[in-house]
């Protein structure tokens, strides 16, 4: 494990330690837990993003969904399963 610096505003530090004290965790378990939480989301959203990139990219292309499975899918949605 390495170790980082941050510094924090003084608003911001009283916040984490009260809420520590509270909580009855360490400020540092804390703060590591609200990084590792804001780096998943990110990585979240650049993978959301990324697809929406995908499909843009190839809208109208041999990638694009076939529209018979798609009509398929959107009767299935609506209505129950296809006859």
């Amino acid at each position: 494990m390495k170790n980082f610096h941050l510094p924090l505003p003084d608003q911001v530090y009283d916040a984490l330690k009260i809420e520590a004290q509270r909580s009855r965790m360490p400020a540092t378990s804390m703060a590591r837990h609200a990084i590792q939480s804001w780096l998943a989301a990110r990585r979240k959203a650049a993978r959301k993003q990324a697809i929406a990139d995908y499909v843009a990219e190839n809208a109208g292309t041999e990638l694009d969904l076939d529209r018979s499975l798609e009509a398929a899918t959107v009767e299935f949605l609506l209505k129950g399963e296809p006859r």
